[in-house]
């Protein structure tokens, strides 16, 4: 099985919508059971918070389904250990990562996007409201983490 950990700055919009988007994804292709998968973030602004509002309204449109119950966590170092993959949304997110653990010895640590063959950021819709937009970035990265 295959361990994944998504992580944004505050786990209240663009890793949770990944959650939950690769799991549906995984689910739709019949291979669910080989993927565990969580979400968190490196900063602990939103600890506890629910999913924001627009996300679950984008999850909704598209039919992808979310557990209501998800709260925001902060990443801890331990989650190094116990994820094979950690999956950052931006390249601030990969700067702070480095506050919470303190090096990648085993190349864990990667860009979502750099699995469609573009390193770039997906952005962050908190500060752009553009939900949409990074729902099609996310699930074009979730697909060819999906398809390697």
């Amino acid at each position: 099985m295959t361990r994944i950990l998504f992580v944004c700055h505050g786990n209240i919009c663009r890793s949770p919508m990944a959650e939950f988007i690769f799991k549906a994804l995984a689910r739709a292709k019949g291979v669910e059971d080989q993927f565990y998968v969580e979400s968190a973030a490196v900063s602990d602004e939103e600890m506890g918070n629910p999913i924001y509002p627009p996300a679950k309204r984008c999850l909704k449109q598209h039919g992808v389904a979310f557990d209501a119950a998800k709260r925001a966590r902060r990443m801890a170092a331990a989650d190094y250990d116990r994820f094979d993959r950690i999956i950052c949304m931006d390249a601030s997110n990969m700067r702070l990562i480095r506050h919470i653990i303190p090096g990648d010895p085993q190349g864990k640590v990667h860009l979502l996007m750099a699995a469609t063959g573009r390193s770039r950021d997906v952005a962050d819709p908190w500060y752009t409201g553009d939900f949409e937009t990074s729902f099609q970035d996310i699930l074009e990265g979730c697909e060819a983490m999906l398809n390697v």
